[in-house]
């Protein structure tokens, strides 16, 4: 249990539990063991410039990684989007902090004997409260050149990527697999349909003309039974038609049945 502080004027400290994360080999990609020291109860406060300062007396950090929760953690790519996929996590979270050398993590470990660290110190201070919601609205707002740049380099990297898979899909056709199988590409003067409304209901009523001409009249027993309830009721109803008109020839004495 490492006790830290806030800042000096905070009477009661608080607890951050450390390890040595210790993991299979393998499981965990991102946190190399016995260079990375497991962290928990870490206040909301507490980021990862926080850390990395806190534990760099340590040793060298190379990174701090805060977690919502424990779990394998994989390498992150490279290219991390400053304008998209940023998860905030609230409350009290997990830290793997990354030394450079594993004496790094013993060291750590050892800072337990030692009085409350500081987080946050005049030369560090750290922001909360209305400070840090306008320090987060400011970083909030989005450059649209900034913006326009990383989309098109985004555009860049995708249309590369989909030429070389095509360029692959091209030199692969016609070629048989390691069971012989060979794989069917649809190519022509029509490879495909246009993705739009007007063209798939036109498919979908060609289809439905297509059934009708092919449905066999009276093929099923429930449409012969059918047939002769509606040829009973049409009867029926001529019938009725036919009284009724006889009824009224009679009333007119224009009768004449002979």
């Amino acid at each position: 249990a490492l006790a830290v502080k806030f800042g000096e004027r905070q009477r009661s400290p608080h607890c951050l539990l450390v390890k040595e994360h210790q993991v299979r080999e393998g499981a965990d990609t991102a946190h190399p063991p016995r260079r990375t020291l497991f962290v928990l109860n870490v206040p909301p406060y507490c980021g990862p410039d926080s850390l990395s300062r806190l534990f760099s007396r340590c040793g060298h950090v190379q990174f701090v990684d805060i977690c919502d929760k424990p779990g394998p953690g994989e390498k992150k790519d490279k290219s991390k989007s400053k304008f998209f996929n940023h998860k905030t996590v609230k409350g009290f979270q997990v830290a793997y902090v990354v030394f450079r050398k594993p004496a790094g993590v013993q060291a750590a470990k050892a800072l337990s004997q030692e009085g409350p660290l500081l987080i946050s110190t005049e030369s560090h201070p750290v922001k909360t409260g209305i400070s840090k919601w306008i320090a987060k609205y400011e970083a909030s707002i989005v450059d649209p050149k900034e913006l326009k740049a990383e989309v098109d380099a985004y555009m860049q990297d995708y249309d590369k990527k989909m030429a070389e898979e095509e360029a692959k899909a091209a030199k692969e056709e016609g070629v048989p697999d390691e069971e012989g199988w060979v794989k069917v590409t649809r190519k022509g003067r029509k490879p495909g349909l246009p993705r739009t409304e007007a063209a798939n209901l036109r498919v979908l009523e060609k289809e439905k003309q297509k059934r009708a001409r092919k449905e066999l009249l009276n093929f099923y027993a429930w449409q012969h039974r059918e047939t002769k309830r509606e040829h009973i009721a049409q009867l029926r109803k001529k019938f009725e038609e036919d009284k009724q008109r006889i009824a009224l020839m009679r009333a007119q004495r224009k009768f004449r049945p002979y």
